[in-house]
């Protein structure tokens, strides 16, 4: 069932009018009137999203809700069209986005009190909330890509926010520049769309007729497509190998890396993977892709993690982690545990982000967890909250996480692949050994603080610490939406998404290895960390010494960037400097334009010398002319 509902239009009016509103009357209305609209608008969006996703749920199983805008590309036989829509998946996502992005601009408030460019930040939050809703309330391909590359332009601005500090700029050219490597390979995978369906006479990008005339692509047709789709998603949701941007954007306000890094921008390949799973189900080894590229960036950045001394490197490095959970449920064919994870994921990252962003802020900017410690007295609610977070990211029972990350584990293990199963296994554990070592560091044992900012420690204002309670709600109750089966309305999530994301029961008995080893791991991670860091705090330098050379690859994050900047940013300097600039630009372009000139100079100048205006001249040039004329007719037409 579809119906039609004008009021979708008002989830992206109220953050455009945020984004006119903050960026020409934001300076001269002041800061009162910022901090009411910034946050305001998105709480409205939030109310009509709410209002949307209710009258869906009234609606029979599969049905939507859709908006059409206008009328916007007519090619030929191709067209295109601006319209909304509503369904199941994108009714999930849009209540995330509006709902933590709504309590993240709230945080803003407060923690954006000092900032003199407070109008152009949340102009900038404004304007990313509106492309992350253009993205998933999109109905077609096209104008899904505008609100992708709407996200990546805002993730440039916010993260270079603080554009006086050239690292900071550099960070967000990076970010940008790797996310748009990563777009050049989805909108190739349009084009395949395009000229696959074209071929047989279908000329859309609309995602019902997409589904409806998929089996025109083929076999061959869907691998290409979704493989280049995936690149995409690589470069926006920070996979193996285009993940190196993420980290260095927590330069940025930390607002922007909750909302950023938790609940938007990074989660749009998954969405767009399970938006398209009955493409990417007719190209298993693309599928198969995606579970191995998940898999081993989940491990990869939880390695990383484990030695990080900055709170936001190792939330940063857990991101990446996380998303490497979201891509191997989708590519183990269950979209639904992927999107189980993005939105339990928005709730615990988000908070701990926000959390984090409580504990700089009451420590003067500082972000050196060696610098903290024995916090938990003189910060309580941003602890208890935190804590809160991190069993849920840890996937401890009865906390969100537990929910969508064993959902995600058994769908690996029922897919076939068991082995990407144990390393999602091996990085739970990992996980909750890292997240506790940063609860311990920061809020356990004597105070690290400087001094001169120890007497300074206060708890946040109630603007930032209401946002935490929430998330921290969220955070433990969020996952009860997907109980097991047999457990009251239990795999509920999993049904309402079935309509169009298909289905997935998982199978495995209870007592099974596959259900009690991923529910050890975490346990055995915060029982080393508690070793570690509480009972025995002199054995982590111990190890960094002794195994230095391990604990280095791990602190210089495998030195990636600088294989990066040498197998990639320098031989492409020199072919530029040296090939480009020199050889073509200098010498075969410059020096043909300049040798065409010289040639024309010349030749004027051997005119002009001709041309010396003295009639005896010209008269001896025309005499041997004439001579020239009659030699010619003498000797060579009669022969003579």
């Amino acid at each position: 069932m579809t119906l039609g509902f004008p009021a979708l239009a008002l989830i992206l009016l109220f953050p455009a009018f945020g984004v006119v509103f903050n960026l020409f009357l934001g300076a001269k209305w002041g800061r009162a009137a910022v901090n009411v609209v910034g946050p305001g608008v998105m709480f409205a969006a939030f109310a009509v999203a709410t209002w949307a996703f209710l009258k869906l749920l009234a609606m029979p199983a599969g049905s939507a809700l859709t908006q059409h805008l206008w009328g916007w590309i007519e090619a030929g036989k191709f067209h295109a069209e601006l319209g909304l829509r509503v369904d199941a998946l994108s009714g999930v996502m849009v209540m995330i986005v509006t709902g933590v992005g709504a309590l993240i601009h709230l945080y803003s408030v407060g923690y954006m009190a000092h900032d003199e460019d407070f109008a152009r930040f949340f102009t900038y939050m404004n304007l990313f909330a509106l492309s992350m809703l253009i993205l998933i309330l999109a109905d077609n391909l096209l104008m899904m890509f505008i609100g992708w590359e709407g996200v990546g332009l805002c993730s440039y601005l916010l993260i270079s926010f603080w554009y006086t500090n050239p690292q900071y700029a550099y960070n967000g050219r990076k970010a940008f520049i790797v996310t748009r490597i990563g777009d050049a390979g989805f909108l190739l995978g349009i084009f395949t769309i395009v000229a696959t369906l074209g071929a047989h006479g279908v000329w859309t990008l609309d995602f019902v007729e997409l589904r409806n005339n998929a089996a025109l692509l083929g076999g061959a047709g869907a691998t290409a497509a979704c493989f280049l789709l995936f690149i995409g998603a690589t470069g926006k949701s920070a996979q193996i190998p285009l993940y190196v941007w993420l980290p260095d954007a927590m330069v940025g306000p930390t607002p922007v890396s909750a909302l950023i890094h938790a609940a938007t921008m990074v989660t749009a390949g998954v969405y767009m993977i399970a938006r398209l799973g009955f493409m990417f189900s007719m190209a298993p080894s693309t599928l198969d892709l995606v579970a191995t590229v998940g898999a081993l960036t989940a491990l990869f950045a939880a390695t990383i993690a484990i030695v990080q001394p900055d709170i936001k490197k190792v939330l940063a490095y857990s991101t990446i982690s996380q998303l490497g959970y979201m891509f191997l449920g989708v590519g183990s064919a269950s979209y639904a545990s992927g999107i189980f994870h993005v939105m339990t994921h928005a709730f615990f990252k988000g908070l701990l982000f926000l959390c984090a962003g409580s504990v700089i802020h009451a420590l003067g900017d500082e972000q050196d967890m060696n610098k903290m410690g024995g916090l938990r007295t003189k910060l309580p609610i941003t602890f208890w909250t935190m804590l809160i977070a991190t069993f849920a990211i840890a996937a401890l029972p009865p906390f969100s996480g537990y929910f969508s990350k064993d959902l995600i584990l058994e769908a690996a293990y029922e897919s076939g692949h068991w082995w990407l199963w144990f390393l999602g296994v091996i990085t739970a554990g990992l996980t909750s050994f890292y997240m506790f070592r940063l609860i311990f560091m920061t809020f356990f044992g004597d105070s690290r603080v400087d001094s001169d900012k120890e007497h300074h420690i206060h708890e946040s204002a109630a603007v930032m610490t209401i946002p935490l309670i929430v998330l921290a709600i969220l955070a433990t109750v969020g996952g009860w939406v997907n109980l097991p089966d047999g457990i009251l309305w239990g795999n509920a999530f999993v049904r309402f998404l079935a309509p169009v994301v298909g289905t997935f029961k998982p199978i495995l008995e209870e007592g099974a290895i596959s259900r009690s080893l991923p529910l050890a791991a975490p346990i055995i991670g915060i029982l080393l960390a508690y070793i570690l860091y509480i009972r025995l705090p002199g054995i982590p330098f111990l190890l960094a010494w002794r195994l230095k050379p391990a604990y280095d690859l791990l602190l210089n994050k495998y030195y990636i960037d600088e294989l990066y900047n040498l197998i990639v940013t320098r031989p492409l300097f020199w072919i530029s400097e040296n090939v480009l600039n020199r050889a073509i630009d200098e010498y075969a372009i410059d020096g043909t334009a300049e040798g065409i000139g010289l040639a024309v100079q010349t030749g004027g100048q051997v005119a002009r010398r001709a041309e010396t205006g003295n009639v005896q001249h010209y008269a001896f040039v025309y005499l041997l002319g004439a001579l020239g004329i009659v030699a010619y007719y003498v000797f060579l037409v009669t022969g003579r």
